[in-house]
Formats: C-alpha cells, structure tokens, sequence
C-alpha cells in the first residue's frame, strides 16, 4: 500500500470539500438557501475530520471538531448566523487549507500556536469554553525531542506481498521522518530457487535513521502491516552490548546489522555465538565485508525488464471520452444496418453485420477498461475498521467476500463514501460493548462484513454485522417524536428502517467524535440514488444489521429488449428480463397465470396512459430485481438492442420509472424503462396493480 497515494487523495477531496464549504459559506446571504447551505457546510467540515483520522492528523480532527460544533449549534437554531461568525468560519476555512497544504508538502503539523486564537473564538461560542491545552494531544504541544540516530531493524512477514503491501513503499515513507543513513537488506531464510514461492516476500532490512522523532512516531509508519512486520528499535545513545544482543537474537541480520552500524559511524558487533543459517551472501563476500550491500536511501527494488511495458496510466477524462465516442459509435452501426436491411443488398448486409461485431467487441473492450475489482475499494476498510475500533473502545474484524467482482471505476470511486458512513456506523451503532456481547452470549470479537456480488444485471454491495440489530421502538418514538410517523400507525420494519436515512435522523444518546449528529444517512441514500441505485436494511433484533445497496453496473452502455407500445419504445435493461410469454388476459385483473403462479402484470400502455387501442395479441416480458418479479405488457417485441444511456430532461424527473433514453438507430428515441423503481411502486400498491 502507497501511503503517500493515500495522503494525495484526502487533500484532494479535501481541496473539493473546502471549495464546497467556502461556497456554502459565501451564500449564507440567501434566506432561501441557508439551511441547504448550512447543511453543506457541516457536511464538508464532518467528512474532512472522519478522513483526517483515517491518516493520524490529530491537529486538523481537532480543529475541525471545534468548528462542527459551532456549525451544530447553528443548525440547532441555538446560534444566529451573524457576520462575525460567518467570518470566523471563512477564517476557519482557510485554516484547515493551510493544514491540508502542510500535508502535501509532508509537514508536520505544527499549529499550535496558529490555531489558538481561532479556537478559542470558536469556543467562545460554546459552554464551556476549554483551554488550548484541553483540545490538542501533548505531543502536538510538546516540544520535538533532540535528534538522533534510531537502529530500525525490520523483518517482513511471507504474506506482505499478498496483502496488497510493498516493503520499499514504507521504508520509503520512513524517510519522511528523518534522514536514512544506512540501509542494508537481508534475505531471511531464503529457500533454493525452486522451491521460492513468487508471492512470498523473504525480506529483511537493517537501517539507520536520523531523526528528531520519537519511537511512536517510527512505529506508526507501519502500522498498516499489523502482523506481517516485526519491528524493533534501539533508540540514539544505545550501547555497544545492546547492538550485540540484537545480532545474538537475529543471527541471520548480523551482517547486516554490522555493515549499517559501521557506515553511520555507531561502532560494529561480532558474529553471533550461534553460526547462522545459510548464508544471504557468498562466503567469500563476507570475508570481504561486502554482504550485504549497502542501497542508497532512495533507492529502490530495482523493476523486472518490461515491466514498464505492461501497464499504462491513461487519464480518466480521456478513457470517459473514448466511450463517449463508442456510444456514438453504435447509434451509428444501427442506423446503418438499418438501411442495409432497407436497401436488401446481400453484401451490404453482410458488411453491415461484421461492422456490428466489430462494434460490439469494442464496446466490449472499451466498457472493460474502465472496470476494476472492487477489492481494492474493500481494502481500505481493514485501516478504517482497526482505528474506528480502537478509538472506541472495541474489538472488532472485517470479514471481505466477493472482492473479485468488478465495476466501472467510476461507480468504485463514487461508493467510497457512502461505504465508509455505513461500516463507520456499523462499528458504533451495531456492535455492542464487549461486556454486553458477553452477556449475549457472543464472543467479545465483533464482526463487520462487506460483500459483493452480481444479481439481476446489477452489483449488490452489503454492509453487515453480528451486533444487536435496529432497535424498532427507538426508532419509532424518535419519528414520532419529529413528526415523521403518526403515534398510532403501525408501519412494516422495511417502512420504519427507512426512516434512518432521512436528514438529521439519530437515536444516538450523546455526540461523538464519530456520530450522534445525525449526519450521514441521508448523505448515503443521496449518493446511491444519483448513481442509479438503491438502499435497504435488514435487521434483527440481537442478531445484526444488513444494508444492502444495489448499483448497475455501468453508468455508459448497457444491453436492452427494445418494445414497443403503440407509436412509442421502450428500452428494459436485458439483466432483468427473465423470459417472455404471450399474453392471456384470462383470469384475475392485474395478474397472469405463469405456470400456476400468479404474476402481478403492468401494463405500459395504462401506465404511461398512452393513446390507442392494445393489439389483438400482447407480450409479457418476465422482470425481476431483488427478489420480485412482475410481467411488463407490451404490445411487440423489437429485438436485442445496446442502449447509449442518455440523461432525461429536468421536465421528466418526477417519472420514477424511468431512468434514462438512448437514440436509437432511426433516429428515434426510447426510453430506459428503471425496472427496480417500477417494481418498487408495484409493491407499495393495492392488490399490486401498478397501473390501476
């Protein structure tokens, strides 16, 4: 894992959130738009501080803090919104710029002094007001310790390479602390070439670092490695027994301990007692003092031949252009197959249909170079589980399945926030203390899962745990407690859990660094719905929570059943259709017998009241998504057809059944029927008559 990969994207999302924030707070004029505006703000200010965390930037979680409460109290009604406080949060704004830029330019964070006088402003605010000293952690306060050369000495365990780490990335990020004097690599039990296993990592290093750092600060570096690292550290001033003891333990690191040692000028230690294992090096080198050789600080593993030649960085913008082009592309090959068919010329047929399998490859081809495996995604959650659990007090593992499914790298990039909201929820509200797990009978180890897998054409992403599941009665005091449900209805547990996404929504007794605002939630839902999915939650009393959210799998081209109702046509996404039947409007209105079942059928005509008279003879297209099935009645079948998803017009937007239009190749256009909306719709009516 590249930390400094990592560092880049949360100041690049924090450079967006701060212009959002800014915006917002520039816009507070508007009465219309305060409370949006408000709401933006908070939102920006709680995000920056939960990714802050995720790194160890204690100085901007706390800063950032200090202004979500003032912002909370603004929200609550407790606080005008006057001038002066809209000055000192733009004032603010531009501190946690200042820290971010301290970030990229691998700073150390010391703001102390800069930030007294705007925290204690905003604690000005708030009752009680706390002292600098109260709200930043010593070792920001404390004064750096006098620089000195640490002995680093490192052994990798042999599943590094496979959980996603590089060795060379986090001896590289050490050198941010300090100066690497020394660096020497040992090969630690390394086996005959034939039996070396490519994925196993049989590295050690011995390192010399002059730094001002402590010894919390060294270890910190790699804490993403958990068990797959054995550190140990003697600190600067060390004496020449200590360095001994240390080869006497790692007998095969002595060589490479006394060539470290001698290069930084630290004195030397004589071969352990014990003859080490085989050699790292040929006997003759080290005779000659040669083994292991000496790297450079910033050097690194030096890359196979042509390795360079196997990948290549292509910008996003460019990739989204290229299938832009592809969608035009097969408008185009439609159209002239169209006209093929129309002028019956055989070779012109012909051609016409290789174009089209050409089109279709590179549709193909161009669709899977923007797909990449979710795993990567899911990994990122092992660092936000670890820490989340440890600043609350609990001990909890992530359990990750389905980490080979594959989605568009847009959709990959757009769910990582709504994902860290929910498992950051399922660590704090669903897992209960360990105490209480006990008292349950569960083992004290909480467990949080994500899993991911394909369904009806779409990717299913769940989010799960074993804790104590919702608590219904909760819930449905605090609704009716804001006005959101009537004291006497008695709502379904899908009705009543849906209730947790809407703004401002907490049953959290108290506030938290991490929740209790009521933040959040309604963020997800937001995010899920503009990417054309969406949300639900199982839950069971004492047994755990499930959120399951549903993406399609691509935002660009998909495969569709062209129909047509009268003069119009219809376009429903291929991974939903089940089978087709001839229609029989025997029996029950709003129903058709399918092989004893009884389907509940929507008919297009008498949904989208279109004019006209149904044919004599009708289809049914066989649907289902997340379970529910139901029969589309249409009046022909056209064919299999690739739709180029494009966007309706804000006119349409309040047509919860559809969810876009492709050009088809007339010329005509047809609209994207949203199945999963459409079936949704067809529940909450009665006797499931969607278009009665």
């Amino acid at each position: 894992m590249n930390l400094d990969e990592g560092l880049q994207a949360f100041v690049t999302e924090a450079g967006e959130l701060l212009a959002e924030m800014e915006a917002g707070l520039l816009h507070l004029g508007d009465p219309a738009a305060r409370e949006e505006a408000v709401n933006a703000i908070f939102r920006a200010a709680h995000t920056i501080k939960g990714t802050a965390g995720l790194f160890a930037l204690d100085y901007i979680v706390l800063f950032t803090h200090a202004v979500e409460s003032v912002l909370e109290e603004v929200r609550n009604g407790a606080l005008p919104l006057e001038p002066e406080l809209v000055a000192l949060l733009l004032d603010c704004a531009d501190q946690i710029a200042a820290m971010v830029r301290d970030v990229e330019r691998g700073g150390h964070g010391d703001f102390g002094d800069r930030c007294g006088p705007q925290l204690a402003a905003l604690h000005a605010y708030l009752a009680p007001a706390p002292g600098l000293a109260d709200l930043l952690p010593e070792r920001v306060l404390a004064a750096a310790p006098e620089e000195g050369r640490w002995l680093v000495s490192l052994e990798f365990g042999r599943d590094v390479f496979r959980q996603g780490m590089d060795p060379a990335a986090f001896i590289a990020y050490l050198g941010r602390l300090g100066r690497i004097v020394a660096l020497a690599t040992v090969a630690d039990g390394l086996p005959p070439p034939e039996h070396m296993d490519p994925l196993s990592c049989y590295l050690g290093f011995e390192l010399v670092l002059e730094t001002a750092a402590g010894a919390e600060e060294i270890s910190k570096v790699f804490e993403f490695l958990h068990d797959e690292c054995t550190l140990r550290l003697l600190p600067p001033g060390s004496r020449a027994e200590d360095y001994q003891q240390l080869a006497n333990t790692l007998p095969l690191h002595a060589a490479a301990l006394a060539q470290v040692l001698q290069a930084a000028g630290l004195g030397t230690v004589a071969p352990p007692p014990q003859p080490a294992a085989t050699p790292v090096a040929p006997a003759a080198d080290v005779a000659d003092g040669a083994a292991p050789a000496l790297l450079a600080p910033a050097a690194g593993p030096a890359p196979a031949r042509g390795a360079e030649s196997r990948t290549i960085r292509v910008d996003a913008e460019r990739l989204g252009q290229l299938i832009n082009l592809v969608g035009e592309l097969i408008t185009a090959s439609a159209r002239t197959q169209m006209l093929a068919s129309r002028f019956k010329d055989a070779a012109l047929q012909d051609s016409s249909s290789v174009l089209g399998e050409l089109v279709e490859q590179v549709r193909d081809s161009a669709l899977q170079l923007r797909m990449v495996k979710i795993g990567a995604t899911f990994n990122r959650f092992q660092r936000v589980v670890h820490d989340v659990a440890r600043e609350i007090g609990k001990d909890i593992r992530l359990v990750l399945s389905g980490e080979e499914v594959e989605l568009d790298k847009t959709m990959v990039e757009r769910i990582g926030e709504p994902l860290t909201h929910l498992v950051r929820n399922a660590i704090d509200h669903g897992i209960e203390a360990a105490g209480l797990r006990r008292q349950r009978g569960k083992p004290a180890q909480g467990t949080v899962s994500l899993n991911a897998y394909h369904d009806s054409g779409s990717i299913v992403i769940e989010v799960g745990d074993d804790g104590g599941g919702l608590q219904r009665e909760r819930i449905h005091a605090c609704a009716v407690e804001r006005g959101l449900l009537d004291p006497e209805h008695k709502p379904a547990d899908s009705e009543l859990f849906a209730l947790v996404f809407e703004p401002g929504f907490s049953t959290a007794a108290q506030v938290t660094s991490l929740s209790g605002r009521g933040v959040g939630m309604d963020v997800v839902k937001r995010h899920i719905e503009a990417l054309r999915g969406s949300i639900a939650i199982d839950s069971a009393a004492g047994l755990g929570t499930t959120v399951r959210v549903r993406l399609p799998l691509t935002l660009a081209i998909m495969d569709c059943m062209l129909v047509t109702v009268g003069a119009s046509r219809f376009a429903i996404p291929l991974g939903t259709i089940e089978e087709c039947v001839e229609y029989e409007q025997d029996g029950a209105r709003g129903f058709v017998d399918l092989r004893g079942e009884a389907l509940p059928t929507v008919p297009l005509r008498a949904l989208f009241r279109l004019p006209g008279s149904a044919p004599r003879r009708e289809s049914v297209l066989v649907v289902r998504h997340a379970g529910q099935r139901a029969g589309l009645v249409v009046d022909s079948l056209q064919g299999q057809c690739q739709a180029v998803i494009k966007p309706l017009s804000p006119v349409f937007s309040g047509i919860a059944c559809l969810s876009g239009s492709t050009v088809l190749g007339s010329g005509d256009v047809a609209l994207i029927l949203d199945v999963p909306a459409l079936l949704k719709q067809l529940q909450a009516r009665p006797a499931g008559n969607l278009a009665a």
